[in-house]
């Protein structure tokens, strides 16, 4: 974390070189992180990285220019994510979440916010995209579920609510869970955020639930949310991994 001056003149000094190698680049990109969080609630935190999210395609292009320039590079997990290094900061560019389950694709760029940062023109990640990311996002170590409950709080009335229904639909169960935490953590602002119809049509697939017959097969969807303490079960109790399927 930034804790000095000092450190936060350093910082934006490589956000903004960051922003415009990215620029330099010629990708396509998008800020997410801190950084969206910022744009979509106010809420600021010091940072010593930048997420930055491309598609698969864009990536490469990212990693070169940036070596071109001295800059540190790996390849992390060629299935979501690689870095840039510069000193202590560092880019993460993110392609996918690690369930593989939220690839960017062309779509996040025509919904993606205008603005700028560190002085440097940039998009940020869609409303709608942060919370699909951040949902997946339920582990010991780190839980998302407030940053959600402060970008519904501060945004939630300018969402499109079907686009991200669309995005959750296969596990509408989280976006389910979310909006009764919303609920909880929120009773005097629930009513004018949340639409109606959409609560109603989540509870209803709830009840649903008990009109179908038990799955035959022992299925953990666990690791979808959390890809460590789920283990367990499929090491130890004979569950099945829940098979992902990307959209």
């Amino acid at each position: 974390m930034i804790e000095t001056e000092e450190q936060r003149r350093e910082a934006n000094e490589f956000y903004r070189e960051a922003l415009e190698f990215l620029h330099e680049s010629g990708s396509n990109f998008m800020l997410g992180g801190a950084f969206a969080l910022f744009k979509y609630t106010g809420l600021y935190r010091d940072t010593k990285d930048l997420d930055v999210f491309c598609k698969p395609s864009e990536y490469p292009k990212i990693m070169k220019h940036f070596a071109s320039k001295g800059y540190t590079t790996e390849l992390t997990d060629v299935r979501w994510l690689a870095k840039v290094f510069k000193g202590e900061y560092f880019i993460d560019i993110i392609f996918d979440t690690v369930n593989n389950i939220c690839t960017v694709d062309d779509t996040w760029y025509e919904h993606a916010t205008e603005g700028e940062f560190a002085g440097v023109p940039v998009k940020f990640l869609p409303a709608e995209e942060l919370i699909w990311c951040k949902i997946y996002v339920q582990n010991r170590e780190r839980f998302d579920g407030a940053d959600i409950n402060h970008v519904l709080l501060k945004h939630g009335k300018n969402l499109d609510w079907k686009r991200l229904l669309f995005r959750l639909d296969q596990h509408w169960h989280l976006l389910l869970a979310q909006l009764l935490m919303f609920q909880f953590v929120y009773p005097a602002d629930y009513h004018d955020i949340v639409p109606k119809w959409l609560f109603d049509e989540l509870m209803e697939r709830a009840k649903e639930q008990y009109d179908l017959p038990p799955a035959l097969e022992k299925v953990c969807r666990g690791p979808v949310i959390d890809q460590t303490q789920y283990q367990v079960d499929i090491k130890e109790w004979n569950y099945k991994v829940s098979t992902i399927k990307t959209t």
